[in-house]
């Protein structure tokens, strides 16, 4: 970086400290570099001028030039808003805000001619513009031609004092013919900048500002895109050949008695491909004497616990011990239940701590995982307590690692002179590249197939008025020994309401299923710990039929005689979080069914998210849709990653320029995996000043 881009904005002409102050905390502009880094959100092509006869509900953007008739506000506090009317030629049509009014009531004027841009709406099938900008003109003022003209975001606090989009092309223009090529160096090596033909870094940020044209602001934003790719996958790259490399990690040589054992005598079910696949990799990975950090992403109910298991008994069988950290008390208490059941017959010892373990039972467990004779333990984040110590570790699984954060993970590797393997493992539908993208320094393992036997759950998509028929269903089933959940949303602005929400609908359960025909439990965030756990485990033993719960039951309860998985008001949950849910059923050998229940009217997206759960069953599918609907920075586990924070760049609209680059950052590194070359040299130099620019730490 340029000592030139390194000057505090407060020193470009035009800014100053009171307006460097507001572009600081408005939109994190502290250098020349950030504004530069500012980018358009688009371009107006000031040459296309519609007419509002033309003007059709087929175009999102649209600009018109015309007069204001006049100005109101209408209504009063939160529906209060400003309504012009707007007049060309051809006919009328309305410019609303609901934000900024006293900004823009004073700079619109009646009979005054304003070109007009915004995005374009209906209402009562008259054209509508809501928040468009406006720039004031001279009936007879000619427009330029080919011009491009960038809208930069800006905020209400900054356009009133003097900052809106046009202000901040000026400072952006002026910005630019201060900067040369040599304050915005090409990294790229000659040969490969060639073979790319991509366009020049300087030309690149001049262009995707202010283009001359269309095809060179393509071009820029495709190599400035490519660039965000690129450097990405070679930090992503770099770490990852480093760990392999450098990093030491114990080395399990053997398949033992313990892995022997359990596989022919244990399993309940013959493994699957992808089961038999992962564990291949997780044993060549731990034979290697580097450490193992590999994500294993499987579909709930794809056996991620099974070859978890395996992989510990491999540990054993080499003379370490292993331990699981679930992110909940229940599910840590369901893993130790299923893996204490299963190893029974080839003893194995193994324990659980959670917050609420006995002293007494803490103690016992404590010593003997320290003096060795403790082979497995299974916990929560009470397993990265230091009073928790190893003989010999060698293995750490985490479940739903996004819900831990890196240093909670980071010390439980402190637990042993030699790092352990890791192995973490989520559930969360994550497509296949996003995870290459946001989880790249990891290996990466995908068991995408279901064990045999496994029935599909039937998902169907129920309205309001269906709710007695939903009901008399739910009875049917209950009926022949079943049980079923009943979900209701969590809202995060109001703790209040969720509670009034649930308590509500648990009084409407209980009179459609009245005592003592039916015994229903209730579950959510308010209650203590230890109620929670009474509630829960009434409902596992089939004391009560029915669970009415908020989502805390989305991971971790296993009651395989649980048919049905009603969820109510189906319309405020994202898909991911809709297929985690469904995941709670299906886990015995009857049919289940997931019923989506939503009020009659539901938004055309939540509609979309019905249709696609009714008619698939796969997590994969499901996260490429989400992907598809909400975009990749709202996918869960990934939004505060650091992974995703490109400016430019799309990890779905883009996918074929990640692929490239991802290529061509992997032939960098295969010629010159040190970038010690001298062709190579801007590129690592480029790489050390930009080394805190995002955060690439997964797992370490």
């Amino acid at each position: 970086m340029s000592r030139l881009l390194q000057n505090p904005i407060e020193y470009l002409k035009g800014v100053g400290p009171l307006r460097a102050d507001l572009l600081k905390k408005e939109l994190g502009v502290f250098t020349y570099e950030d504004l530069l880094n500012h980018f358009p959100f688009r371009h107006i092509d000031r040459t296309r001028v519609s007419t509002i006869s033309q003007l059709t509900h087929e175009a999102d953007f649209a600009q018109v030039a015309g007069v204001v008739l006049q100005v109101d506000i209408i209504g009063q506090r939160s529906g209060k808003r400003l309504v012009a009317q707007f007049k060309d030629k051809t006919g009328v049509m309305e410019l609303t805000w609901f934000k900024g009014i006293s900004w823009v009531q004073k700079t619109i004027i009646p009979g005054q001619s304003y070109l007009i841009f915004g995005r374009l709406g209906f209402f009562n099938d008259r054209p509508q513009f809501v928040h468009p900008e406006v720039e004031r003109i001279e009936v007879a003022q000619p427009l330029e031609k080919n011009y491009l003209e960038p809208v930069y975001s800006t905020t209400e606090k900054l356009k009133a004092k003097g900052l809106g989009g046009r202000q901040l092309a000026k400072l952006t223009q002026v910005l630019l013919s201060q900067i040369s090529s040599a304050d915005i160096p090409e990294f790229l090596s000659p040969t490969l900048f060639k073979e790319l033909g991509l366009m020049e870094r300087r030309e690149a940020y001049q262009q995707i500002h202010f283009p001359a044209n269309a095809a060179l602001a393509a071009s820029a934003l495709k190599r400035l895109k490519f660039e965000e790719f690129f450097i990405a996958q070679l930090r992503m790259q770099l770490i990852r050949a480093q760990r392999h490399n450098h990093s030491v990690g114990v080395v399990f040589e053997k398949v033992g008695n313990a892995f022997n054992d359990y596989y022919s005598t244990c399993l309940p079910f013959e493994l699957t491909n992808a089961q038999k696949r992962v564990l291949k990799e997780i044993r060549n990975d731990t034979a290697k004497g580097r450490q193992m950090n590999r994500l294993l992403q499987g579909d709930v109910g794809s056996g991620k616990t099974i070859v978890a298991l395996l992989a510990m008994l491999l540990a054993v069988d080499n003379g370490y011990q292993a331990c699981l950290m679930a992110p909940t008390e229940i599910l840590a208490q369901q893993h130790f239940a299923s893996i204490q059941g299963s190893l029974s017959t080839i003893g194995m010892t193994i324990g659980l701590i959670t917050g609420s373990t006995k002293t007494a039972e803490r103690k016992k467990i404590l010593a003997a995982l320290e003096e060795g004779s403790l082979h497995l333990l299974v916990g929560t984040h009470a397993l990265i307590e230091e009073t928790v110590k190893f003989s010999k570790l060698g293995l750490v699984v985490i479940d739903e690692q996004h819900r831990f954060g890196v240093a909670q993970r980071a010390r439980l590797w402190k637990k042993a002179v030699v790092p352990p393997h890791i192995l973490v493992m989520t559930a969360t539908p994550i497509p296949r590249t996003l995870a290459m993208t946001a989880y790249g320094d990891l290996d990466y393992s995908a068991i995408d197939e279901l064990p045999p036997g496994r029935k599909p759950i039937q998902t169907a998509h129920r309205y309001e008025k269906d709710r007695s028929r939903v009901m008399e269903f739910i009875k049917t089933e209950i009926s022949k020994g079943r049980q079923c959940y009943i979900i209701y949303p969590l809202i995060e602005e109001s703790a209040k309401l969720d509670y009034e929400n649930l308590m509500k609908g648990y009084e409407e359960v209980k009179a459609f299923f009245p005592e003592p025909a039916y015994w229903i439990s209730m579950v959510h965030g308010r209650q203590p710990a230890a109620q929670k756990e009474i509630n829960m485990q009434r409902f596992v033993s089939g004391d009560t039929q029915i669970m009415v719960a908020t989502t805390v039951i989305e991971v971790g309860v296993n009651v395989p005689n649980a048919t049905v998985m009603l969820i109510e008001s189906a319309e405020k949950f994202g898909l991911s979080q809709l297929h985690q849910l469904r995941g709670r059923v299906g886990r015995g050998a009857e049919k289940s069914y997931c019923i989506l229940l939503t009020p009659p009217s539901i938004g055309k997206e939540a509609s979309e998210r019905m249709k696609i759960m009714a008619k698939t069953a796969s997590g994969f599918e499901i996260a490429e849709k989400d992907l598809l609907l909400r975009g990749p920075g709202e996918i869960e586990g990934t939004r505060q990653s650091g992974a995703l924070n490109f400016k430019l760049a799309n990890v779905l609209q883009d996918r074929p320029l990640l692929e490239w680059a991802r290529e061509q950052a992997a032939r960098v590194l295969d010629a010159d995996p040190s970038l010690g070359k001298p062709e190579n040299q801007p590129l690592r130099i480029y790489l050390q000043q930009h080394r805190g620019a995002v955060n690439w730490s997964k797992i370490s």
